[in-house]
């Protein structure tokens, strides 16, 4: 992969930020994320799947878990949409 560009339009937040310093995700997939995701919505993401991973006891040792993961990534990155969130799923205030 070449360098990281300092900043990228985010497709997921529509506007002009920080990019990634490297390359979050393995293969084709990481690389478009680094091409079209910013810092900001990485960080968003990685919240997010953090929330999934615990609510649906996510088992990333699986290809199944692993599956299940890279769906709702590209759900929530690139297609505008959220595939499942946790029913009662109450972020906490910050």
């Amino acid at each position: 992969m070449t360098d990281a560009p300092a900043t990228v339009f985010c497709k997921k937040l529509k506007q002009q930020l920080p990019a990634l310093s490297r390359q979050p995700w393995p293969g084709a997939m990481g690389e478009r994320i680094v091409r079209e995701i910013s810092a900001e919505a990485w960080a968003a993401w990685k919240e997010h799947a953090k929330m999934l991973i615990n609510e649906y006891r996510v088992n990333l040792g699986t290809d199944e878990g692993r599956a299940f993961i890279e769906a709702q990534l590209v759900a929530y990155l690139f297609e505008e949409g959220v595939l499942r969130e946790a029913e009662g799923f109450v972020p906490r205030p910050e």
